[in-house]
């Protein structure tokens, strides 16, 4: 039987893409709560971008909301999977219809959160992206 490697929450590096300051207050603060504490953060796709050029080693999963001015988080998700298929990316959004949904997935979204959300529900996401991680 071979072992397993886990993720632990305190190893990730969390880009958080948000263009609402207390919305990433919150969510920084829901991450902190969880161990995490290497969190980076980012008001727009297009910002983000711009760091990941710089910094992508120093980020292993991004968290980031779909309605944002300059660049929405599926243009920012489409632009990083034609340089990085891999890297987990979770979507935060209000649209919790069909078509946004199958959207984001076709465009290669790790996980989908919609808001509003509890601290354990986006901890069950985090199991679930840091599981498919550790495979």
């Amino acid at each position: 039987m071979g072992t397993t490697k886990k993720v632990r929450f305190d190893e990730l590096k969390i880009l958080i893409v948000e263009d609402q300051p207390e919305a990433r207050a919150m969510l920084r603060n829901m991450l902190g709560e969880l161990g995490i504490t290497q969190i980076f953060e980012s008001p727009n796709g297009r910002e983000a971008l711009g760091f990941l050029d710089s910094a992508f080693d120093f980020v292993n999963l991004i968290i980031c909301d779909w309605n944002m001015p300059a660049m929405s988080g599926v243009e920012l998700l489409r632009q990083l999977r034609t340089v990085d298929p891999e890297i987990p990316f979770l979507m935060v959004t209000g649209r919790s219809d069909l078509e946004s949904v199958v959207e984001a997935k076709s465009s290669g979204v790790t996980a989908y959160i919609c808001k509003p959300f509890s601290p354990a529900q986006l901890e069950a996401k985090l199991r679930i992206i840091t599981q498919r991680m550790a495979a």
